[in-house]
């Protein structure tokens, strides 16, 4: 599934740069060699990398 259309940067290449270490956007953007168009995935991203935050957290409990 594609989170950025304009940059054509799929699910799979957001997760990669989360597990990557990428906390915000612009370091998914970085990561995957684009930069932000239209930032309609901006909130997408956003909560990829909280849903990931959580994660962690409950796995370190």
């Amino acid at each position: 599934m594609y989170i950025c259309n304009c940059n054509g940067i799929r699910e799979r290449e957001v997760r990669a740069a989360i597990d990557a270490g990428a906390t915000r956007p612009a370091e998914v953007f970085r990561a995957c060699g684009s930069q932000a168009q239209c930032a309609r995935c901006v909130c997408d991203m956003r909560k990829m990398i909280s849903e990931q935050d959580q994660a962690l957290r409950f796995a370190a409990e």
